[in-house]
């Protein structure tokens, strides 16, 4: 569990930097490189040898998933949404884990959809404003970056559990080969590599927190603490950086909200996950 309070600690502060130094950035490029400045930490410790095939094209997809399209997503909603909005949205990623449990044991459960409306009627509370509905891509958007998220973190706990040999240091590097693979392409087809050259010191510095120890060691410390922990406390550690991410954004980087709008869909955003993983640990 320590694993996982250290890596959300290292997240809470990404959401304000993000939107108030990045955010006019093509997102693309913004993922492709906070992904690219993670790969002199772990390609050194990188292990092939023994691994069969099979295993690195899958710690490769598992990456591509849970990095790659997860943050080609999650850092586009910075274009539609203030930091806190996006940092709650993130709410709802221990009920895609259910969700995505649910589809892998072939089940249908109707409580975990009802939570499902739960959460976005929270989401409606929180938006129900003037000029609301580009936010409400924001909204999508982080859903959708959740849910690869989610996928990501539950392959990985599978796989590892399954070998339990493999060391996570020796292999994380394979996940974020696979991330860069799927942010570079997209970098690539948005024609925004020419954005190195501009890019001012601050920038570089922002860069650097969230490539190196944002995601290069808070990724890493996450997946090693989801083989360890069971899968009630994971869901529930995913969101240890709602509170602490929300309250960054309103006090560190100045954001404005409607309290009390804030805290009533959020509260419904909160019950509806804590149900989703309190049913996980049944």
């Amino acid at each position: 569990m320590r694993s996982l309070l250290a890596a959300t600690l290292l997240w809470a502060f990404s959401f304000g930097l993000i939107k108030r130094h990045l955010s006019v950035l093509d997102p693309n490029f913004v993922a492709a490189v906070r992904l690219l400045l993670t790969l002199p930490l772990f390609l050194p410790l990188l292990r092939v040898r023994g691994l069969e095939p099979a295993i690195v094209a899958r710690l490769l997809v598992i990456g591509a998933v849970q990095y790659g399209l997860m943050y080609v997503g999650y850092i586009t909603a910075f274009q539609f949404a203030a930091a806190h909005e996006v940092v709650l949205y993130t709410v709802l990623t221990p009920l895609y884990v259910a969700l995505i449990c649910d589809a892998q044991a072939r089940r249908f459960d109707v409580v975990n959809v009802g939570l499902a409306g739960l959460a976005v009627l929270g989401a409606a509370v929180i938006q129900h404003r003037e000029g609301a509905g580009v936010a409400w891509v924001g909204f999508v958007l982080v859903q959708l970056s959740s849910l690869c998220f989610a996928w990501g973190q539950t392959a990985y706990r599978r796989l590892r559990r399954d070998r339990p040999a493999l060391r996570d240091r020796e292999v994380i590097a394979l996940l974020y080969l696979g991330g860069v693979g799927v942010t570079a392409i997209a970098a690539t087809w948005s024609g925004s590599w020419g954005t190195l050259a501009a890019l001012t010191g601050t920038q570089w510095l922002v860069f650097a927190y969230l490539g190196l120890l944002a995601t290069g060691l808070g990724f890493y410390l996450w997946n090693r603490g989801a083989v360890q922990v069971g899968a009630g406390a994971l869901a529930v550690a995913n969101n240890l950086k709602v509170p602490l991410g929300v309250l960054a954004a309103l006090t560190i980087f100045g954001e404005q909200a409607d309290l009390l709008r804030l805290a009533v869909g959020g509260g419904l955003m909160v019950v509806a996950a804590a149900l989703a993983a309190r049913r996980g640990e049944a």
